[in-house]
């Protein structure tokens, strides 16, 4: 599939589609878990479970992406499918026989909003192209500086939440042992990511 998209500038962000679409994101969420609550996304898998808390107000798009993949349960019966110890661990794209899932159109980079990519931090996956990042994530098991913006093709890949509880399961999983491709021996399934109201 080809993609084809305009570079990203912080100007995007004041076009009356996109500001509105943001405002209509963020008042979803202040009605859904009150005022000052933040979204909450629990990450259950074959190896225990992880929480995580998206970051709305810094990267808009990508957790607006994500969230609708989340509504779906597309991640529901995928695998973390490239594992790296001391690196990252991805998933979201595959099943547990290995088929791709089809995704959603791709969305832009949101690399340039601040945010490190810190170990247990989750950002999107992609390809070469800056613009590409659709459905998979993955979630930094040691801090990677070189991922942030600018990275090393001018662009680096973009934060999106961060895990408030699980860096034992995230050690757990980048232990696992790996075969060709760093794919896991033994499948690590997602069983389901939920978006949750928090604890009071």
């Amino acid at each position: 599939m080809e993609l084809n998209h305009k570079p990203f500038t912080i100007g995007a962000f004041f076009r009356p589609s996109v500001l509105g679409a943001l405002l209509g994101l963020l008042l979803t969420i202040s009605t859904a878990y009150g005022q000052g609550d933040k979204p909450v996304l629990e990450i259950e898998t074959s190896l225990c479970m992880m929480v995580a808390e998206p970051a709305p107000e810094k990267a808009p798009e990508s957790v607006k992406n994500f969230l609708q993949y989340v509504d779906a349960k597309y991640y529901d019966g995928t695998i973390f499918h490239r594992v790296m110890k001391d690196f990252m661990i991805q998933g979201g794209g595959f099943t547990i026989n290995m088929t791709r899932k089809p995704t959603r159109e791709s969305v832009q980079n949101e690399a340039k909003n601040g945010l490190k990519n810190r170990r247990g931090t989750l950002a999107m996956a992609r390809t070469s192209d800056p613009h590409s990042a659709t459905g998979q994530f993955f979630i930094n098991h040691r801090d990677n500086a070189f991922l942030d913006y600018p990275g090393q093709d001018g662009w680096g890949y973009a934060v999106f939440g961060k895990l408030t509880s699980g860096k034992s399961v995230l050690d757990k999983i980048a232990a696992v042992k790996t075969g060709s491709g760093d794919v896991p021996v033994e499948p690590v399934l997602i069983t389901s990511i939920r978006l949750v109201e928090p604890e009071k």
